[in-house]
């Protein structure tokens, strides 16, 4: 099973994806880092902006997107962009696709009970792409 993990910041979707095989995790190759949405925020943009999520995830047979949920109000509070951003993904008409967020609280939990087998400097993501590549462990270990 192949998940996409996302992280939402400013109007850019990093993503990075992972796969289970057999109790084996794999990186498979994604020539996407990130999605953006363009300045404007127009409804067409937002448009494009699902229709070009919508076709990365096809491309590469993900089933499950996982989100880091951000905070709606507080210090570390998500921008007004980032939830267009998120429900835009959340509402892609695919039947196949499930969308789940990821609260703090749960990655850190599922990171003590069961830690990255691989430290992420070993990975050969972009540091960027940290955020993302936790989501989507997290993902595959939350059923």
């Amino acid at each position: 099973m192949t998940v996409c993990g996302v992280e939402l910041s400013g109007s850019d979707a990093v993503v990075c994806l992972l796969s289970l095989d057999r109790g084996q995790f794999s990186l498979p190759e994604c020539r996407v880092r990130k999605l953006s949405l363009p300045r404007n925020h127009t409804r067409e943009d937002l448009k494009q902006f699902q229709k070009a999520f919508a076709a990365l995830m096809a491309e590469h047979g993900v089933t499950r997107v996982v989100i880091k949920e951000r905070m709606p109000k507080g210090r570390f509070a998500g921008g007004a962009i980032s939830f267009k951003m998120e429900a835009a993904i959340q509402l892609i008409a695919d039947a196949g696709l499930e969308v789940r967020l990821l609260s703090p609280a749960v990655i850190k939990s599922t990171l003590a009970a069961k830690p990255l087998p691989v430290p992420f400097s070993e990975t050969g993501l972009k540091v960027f792409q940290e955020t993302a590549f936790i989501a989507a462990y997290v993902g595959q270990m939350t059923k």
